[in-house]
């Protein structure tokens, strides 16, 4: 199969495109022929070894895993022995966890992995693109924020992908929206349902003035420090971003004050809570409250311009690596 690989950290033009070996599902495990994966900020993070606390993950010199792409969709080829809950034929969407390796024509995937049917009604980059930064988002507004109905919430970065998810998301559980982007993405946020837009080019977000319940930050740009004086009182600031700061205020906000600092690691949970998510989204898609924004779609061979519009910081939506299997 063809996958796109990577053996030293840099730019986009160390990624190359070469025959490898094509997985062989377990016995409990699916084989999946991947029609269409995301590059997140993440992967390309990982690509050059930037900032450097992220090489704890990758590997201190050159990167371990080969492969990059986390989340996917495709149709399912070949089950092992001892699988029961899905069959060949079936069109999943998922995510890799850190094993990463989508990039590529062809993984597998634990049958207990972060796996499910991907939403009816949706082609396989609209099933990927809407999963796009959901993992992130849903747990920090649910599980962290516990956003409900009629609060009020900011998210500072809301064009980017788990930005954008947390949009819809916030929609979703029936809250009021602010979107901070830069001036070229305010329409693409209001599109995505946020009433109320700041151009952060423009206007200091955390200046005192309008108050909210939860201000996540999935830009990581901004600080509790900062954004503490927007929130209200009980008001909770999340961040995607570790750093020994929010660490400190971590601890300190759970014991002392009103407005709560919070981080989490999302990409840490278990598979199993992913994989209930993925329900809950493939349930909400198709109800008509989720949908895909995408900006471009790359095939396999130009993963490196997929990986330069990403460094860009320029994109609207999910950069998506879509195959071209020649058995189509």
């Amino acid at each position: 199969m063809k996958a796109v690989t990577y053996y030293t950290y840099g730019a986009p033009e160390v990624l190359g495109v070469e025959d490898v070996r094509s997985p062989a599902p377990g016995d409990k495990d699916v084989l999946v022929k991947i029609h269409a994966s995301v590059v997140t900020a993440t992967d390309a993070i990982f690509r050059a070894g930037e900032p450097y606390f992220s090489r704890m993950f990758t590997g201190p010199v050159k990167p371990k895993a080969k492969t990059l792409g986390g989340e996917f969709a495709g149709e399912i080829v070949a089950v092992g022995k001892d699988v029961t809950r899905f069959s060949v034929g079936d069109r999943v969407f998922g995510d890799t966890g850190p094993a990463l390796g989508a990039h590529a024509e062809y993984v597998c995937v634990a049958e207990d992995g972060a796996l499910a049917v991907m939403p009816a009604g949706l082609d396989y980059a609209e099933a990927v693109a809407v999963l796009d930064g959901v993992l992130t988002a849903l747990p920090f507004l649910r599980d962290k924020a516990q956003l409900r109905e009629g609060q009020e919430i900011l998210v500072n970065g809301a064009a980017g992908s788990v930005g954008s998810a947390a949009v819809r998301l916030a929609k979703h559980f029936g809250a009021r929206v602010t979107g901070v982007c830069s001036t070229a993405k305010l329409e693409l946020v209001k599109a995505l349902g946020a009433e109320e837009v700041i151009d952060y080019t423009q206007e200091d977000f955390t200046r005192p003035g309008r108050a909210y319940d939860v201000v996540f930050d999935a830009a990581g740009k901004s600080s509790f420090s900062r954004s503490r004086r927007v929130l209200k009182s009980g008001g909770v600031y999340l961040s995607t971003t570790p750093s020994p700061g929010i660490f400190l205020q971590s601890f300190w906000t759970r014991r002392f004050g009103d407005k709560r600092a919070v981080i989490a690691f999302t990409g840490l949970r278990p598979a199993a809570d992913k994989a209930t998510d993925l329900r809950y989204l493939t349930q909400i898609t198709e109800a008509g409250q989720m949908k895909p924004a995408i900006d471009g779609r790359y095939p396999l061979t130009k993963a490196a311009e997929a990986h330069r519009r990403v460094d860009s910081g320029r994109k609207q939506g999910s950069v998506l690596i879509t195959m071209d299997h020649d058995d189509n």
